[in-house]
C-alpha cells in the first residue's frame, strides 16, 4: 500500500516493519559508538522511517474516518 522513494528503491514497506527498524536506528543512535558519518546515515534512516509510519498512520485515521461517516449515513 505505502510504496515509497524512502524505503529504498521504491520497496513497499509495512506500518510494523518500518516501525521496527525505526526502533532499531534509535537503539543504534542512543548507544553511541558510530562515527559522525554512520549516526547521520542512521538520522537520515530514521526521518525516511517516520515518514513512512507516518504515512501509513494517516492512510489508517482516513480510512477510519470514511467508515465512520459510512456508519452515520445508514443510521
Amino acid at each position: 500500500m505505502a510504496k515509497t522513494e524512502e524505503a529504498g528503491a521504491g520497496a513497499e514497506v509495512g506500518y510494523e516493519q518500518a516501525r521496527d527498524e525505526l526502533i532499531e536506528v534509535v537503539r543504534r543512535l542512543e548507544a553511541g559508538g558510530t562515527t559522525l558519518e554512520e549516526s547521520l546515515a542512521l538520522w537520515e534512516r530514521g526521518e525516511e522511517l517516520a515518514k513512512v509510519c507516518r504515512g501509513w498512520l494517516e492512510g489508517a485515521r482516513a480510512r477510519l474516518n470514511a467508515a465512520l461517516a459510512e456508519g452515520q449515513r445508514e443510521d
